[in-house]
């Protein structure tokens, strides 16, 4: 009968693993992208055009685009791709950088430099097509005059912890980053900007995405320390944080780019891919496989663990064969000293374990990117037995949950999904199936 049971779930395993690369394909940033060129740019731009590519998905965006040039018989006049990782396939041309993520350190401060050398290169006449995706935000910061590298270090660190969603976080991070809150459209000005993004917030808010490099700002500095208050954040307002937002208040000229602005005139925004193209791809997938598919209406929000509990009570007591799914993205609330290793989706999978334990249904959540958290795994994949390996391993489940120690209880059961980079990122998936 064990023997039975687990081959099921094996099975229920690799259905779920399908299904996720079925939603990583389909928001595959480069054909996304290339679509996205071929219906808009039809001929051969006017002046020279540059590429600045920013992100996890910067690598094939900037293929893509470089690939549309070519189609249209030109080249382009220069441009950076600032990746999380190097690798030894540089895009052709073009300038590749590695930065940090998701904390900034030097390297981060060097793909700063370097962008900034871009935009000291461009002109009246040029185009800049900006390739924006998530990651951006920490992989090209550097701090504004008033704030030290630690300080900016210190601030995203604190944030990360903090359960702020991204919207929020980059509300904050923006302030502070050399880039952020359409800076980088004021530095590229009056270049056209045509902005093309692959979207990892609910919402697809462009001021969110990236800390909205080629977007105004409209919050100011009381805004942002009104934020950091509601948010219990009040140390990060006892040094040079709060001293910067003090001076902004006070300084007109501190503050960040506002609707109006003239550098956002020439300034186009586009976005070519988002969660809702994976949740439908998985989707069809499930119903090609056999499998009825539900998507969830409402996106995935806020802790993670709590979300995770209550997607499994919504997956137990459907009949079989269906197969729930959901996109959006969580967040962990950690104290400073909190020494745990996971990751948002792996904390809502080992929740979601102990609602399911027992249970002939399987449950798949990941980051569409490849990394969860600061750990080698997308996310993890958890059944009805996962809560019961996890003892057998001799963890404590429920002590690794409420110390926010998914990573190892989940590879103790030998749950977790390691995929490497996917090249895009369009936030969390959960995918939920019911066994026969």
């Amino acid at each position: 009968m064990d023997k039975a049971y687990n081959h099921r779930q094996k099975s229920l395993r690799e259905v779920l693993e399908e299904l996720f690369r079925a939603g990583v394909e389909a928001a595959a940033p480069g054909p996304a992208l290339s679509g996205v060129l071929r219906a808009q740019v039809t001929a051969s731009p006017a002046g020279p055009v540059w590429i600045a590519a920013l992100g996890k998905a910067a690598r094939p965006m900037a293929r893509a685009a470089l690939d549309h040039l070519s189609d249209l018989g030109c080249e382009p006049a220069g441009g950076v791709v600032i990746v999380p990782e190097p690798e030894p396939d540089p895009v052709p041309g073009l300038v590749t950088v590695a930065g940090d993520h998701p904390i900034p350190g030097a390297a981060s401060l060097e793909a700063a430099r370097v962008l900034g050398r871009l935009a000291e290169q461009t002109g009246a006449g040029d185009e800049v097509w900006v390739l924006l995706s998530g990651g951006a935000t920490s992989l090209a910061a550097a701090p504004v005059d008033g704030i030290t590298a630690a300080g900016l270090h210190s601030l995203y660190r604190s944030l990360l912890s903090s359960g702020l969603d991204i919207g929020r976080m980059n509300t904050v991070r923006k302030r502070f980053s050399r880039w952020g809150a359409g800076r980088l459209a004021v530095a590229l000005a009056p270049a056209r900007v045509r902005t093309f993004v692959v979207s990892d917030v609910i919402g697809d808010d462009p001021a969110a995405i990236g800390s909205g490099p080629s977007v105004p700002d409209e919050t100011r500095a009381v805004d942002v320390l009104t934020l950091l208050e509601a948010a219990e954040l009040t140390r990060l307002i006892q040094g040079e944080v709060g001293d910067y937002l003090a001076e902004a208040g006070r300084d007109p000229s501190l503050e960040t780019p506002k609707p109006g602005h003239p550098a956002f005139d020439a300034v186009d925004w586009q976005v070519v891919a988002a969660n809702r193209l994976s949740l439908d791809a998985i989707a069809r997938r499930a119903e090609d496989l056999g499998w009825r598919p539900v998507l969830v209406p409402e996106p995935l929000s806020g802790l993670a663990a709590p979300t995770g509990r209550h997607f499994a009570e919504r997956l137990l007591g459907r009949d079989p064969r269906t197969c729930l799914i959901a996109g959006g993205e969580t967040v962990v609330k950690i104290a400073p000293d909190n020494t745990g290793l996971g990751g948002r989706s792996q904390e809502l999978a080992l929740a979601a374990a102990q609602a399911l334990a027992g249970a002939s249904c399987a449950l798949l959540a990941a980051g569409t990117d490849g990394r969860d958290g600061p750990t080698d795994a997308a996310g993890a994949v958890v059944d009805g037995g996962t809560w019961s390996r996890i003892e057998r391993a001799g963890r404590d489940p429920a002590r690794d949950l409420a110390g926010h120690n998914s990573h190892p209880a989940l590879e103790a059961a030998g749950d977790l999904l390691v995929t490497g980079l996917t090249g895009t990122n369009v936030m969390d998936v959960a995918i939920g199936i019911v066994g026969d």
